[in-house]
């Protein structure tokens, strides 16, 4: 059993001529548990295949289509991408000072000091755990409806007779690649560690050969003019103002970039932790930024009619970039069947991506219950021989099927719930970030990767983000406004905000004392 003992304070200076992860991880109040030997690409790799800006960008090209269209996808990528980089600095100078697996909720708790440690840990840790879970929720349920799509084009399309699968086929689908990945992720970190790699390698390769190949053999091609300068009014949804238009269109950029947080809760099992946690998270942020921005200009010259792309009447159905991968081929060979070709390439990226994305969640359970945070904590937090997780992998996928099942009730609710999976985790993200520039912005003692005096700048501006987003995201995406058209992200945000403070207050404020040492267990 674990002791109830508090952690050991994590706020003495850090001691540079410790260069052995273990004692590291012991300094913070934990024993190694976990097998440490993932390398720093290792660490990139599982992160950089989580953000998979195939995945992001796929999924959500009709939104950005719908608001803006190629204005707001060309330009507003590079925007989102900066103000998120700054983001993930500010998480890379704490991660590099407190490189743990429980990452965002232990940062809090050390940050907010011993009178208001507790109850930040707690919301921290709720908000980005179930931020995670409704991630990978949407990520294996957005594949369930990619295989919907490709097997709609592979018999016929909607046009010609092709098989459209009912939402309980979807939640099959679903629930079987879950199972996949949670079999996968019960596999060593060795295995998994090439995995994610053989993942960063796909996505990187994927994005240069369809960013290429698809404009290149339409037979319709958009100017740069159109790319660069067209600005979609025709949204359907009873909006007129450019503004609002084109902030709205900016979920695609700011959905696709997130999930970097995992470069931290895989931390426990990296080595030089302190310096590649930080790497990851910066690095991965990066990369996508570059390749993501490439993938979208690359296929928004293949858009050359947007109310077609959007059509549920086309032949996939309204999936966009399906029906402009479909129609690229068909129009120049008379078939189809290389653009479905090209969608199983983003289909195996997402699997990929739903993957890490289930390593990332196993281990935040891990730490989250090896501190008592979650009802059965002592069942969650147990290792296996393979020095996996192993409840908390199934606990997991499990849960990400749950979420799922409102799908088959209201898609108003079930689109509610995975809202949570921006807002709530970038919510998450924000609050360490807080505390470091306010709480602990005279105590911080920072790691080996540190932003030095531009640290609580660059901390601010991070935070003045995520709230400007939190709003911004929060708005009506149509009007007039009807019980099917209204935002739920407020509602969806806001009841886990009350769930989470609630139970606090009536229960976890007894007994939850923030993280607590397992070296003596």
């Amino acid at each position: 059993m674990e002791t109830s003992t508090k952690l050991a304070d994590a706020e003495t200076p850090y001691i540079r001529l410790c260069d052995s992860d273990d004692s590291r991880l012991n300094q913070l109040g934990y024993k190694q548990e976990l097998s440490r030997s993932l390398s720093a690409i290792a660490n990139f790799s599982v992160t950089f295949s989580i953000i998979s800006i195939l995945t992001g960008i796929t999924t959500l090209y009709n939104q950005g289509l719908t608001y803006g269209g190629p204005v707001t996808m060309v330009y507003g990528w590079p925007i989102i991408g900066l103000l998120t980089l700054i983001v993930g600095l500010s998480m890379a100078e704490i991660c590099s000072a407190y490189p743990t697996s429980g990452g965002l909720y232990f940062w809090s708790a050390k940050l907010c000091g011993n009178d208001w440690g507790p109850f930040a840990s707690w919301l921290t840790g709720w908000f980005n755990i179930v931020g995670q879970w409704a991630v990978t929720t949407s990520i294996d349920f957005s594949l369930a409806q990619l295989i919907q799509v490709i097997i709609l084009l592979s018999t016929g399309g909607k046009n010609g007779g092709g098989y459209e699968a009912s939402k309980y086929v979807v939640i099959a689908f679903h629930g079987g690649i879950l199972l996949l990945h949670a079999t996968l992720n019960s596999l060593p970190i060795s295995l998994l560690s090439f995995f994610g790699q053989l993942a960063a390698a796909w996505n990187v390769l994927g994005v240069f050969v369809l960013m290429i190949l698809i404009p290149l053999v339409a037979t319709e091609r958009a100017s740069a003019k159109f790319v660069f300068t067209h600005f979609n009014m025709d949204n359907g949804e009873g909006i007129n103002s450019r503004i609002y238009i084109f902030v709205l269109g900016l979920l695609l950029s700011q959905y696709t970039l997130s999930g970097y947080d995992a470069s931290a809760h895989m931390t426990e099992e990296t080595k030089h932790a302190d310096k590649n946690g930080p790497k990851g998270i910066i690095s991965s942020i990066g990369i996508s930024i570059i390749v993501g921005w490439g993938y979208v200009l690359g296929i928004t010259f293949a858009v050359t009619d947007i109310p077609h792309l959007l059509n549920p009447d086309n032949d996939s159905g309204g999936y966009a970039i399906a029906e402009i991968f479909y129609q690229a081929f068909k129009s120049r060979y008379g078939n189809g069947v290389g653009g479905i070709i090209c969608l199983g390439i983003v289909a195996v990226a997402i699997f990929f991506c739903g993957m890490s994305s289930i390593t990332s969640n196993s281990r935040m359970a891990y730490a989250f219950s090896r501190d008592g945070a979650m009802p059965l904590s002592s069942y969650w937090h147990k290792v296996n021989k393979q020095e996996v997780p192993i409840n908390a992998v199934w606990l997991s996928a499990f849960i990400a099927f749950c979420m799922a099942l409102t799908s088959l009730g209201s898609i108003v609710a079930f689109e509610a719930m995975v809202s949570i999976a921006t807002i709530g985790l970038y919510l998450a993200y924000a609050m360490p970030i807080f505390f470091r520039v306010t709480l602990a912005r005279k105590s911080f003692n920072p790691g080996p990767f540190n932003l030095g005096r531009y640290g609580v700048f660059v901390g601010w501006i991070a935070v003045l983000w995520v709230v400007t987003i939190s709003v911004l995201f929060s708005l009506p995406v149509a009007y007039p406004i009807t019980t099917k058209t209204l935002n739920y992200t407020p509602v969806a945000v806001g009841g886990l905000f009350i769930l989470t403070v609630s139970s606090w207050i009536l229960s976890a404020r007894y007994w939850f004392k923030g993280p607590i040492t397992n070296i003596n267990s």
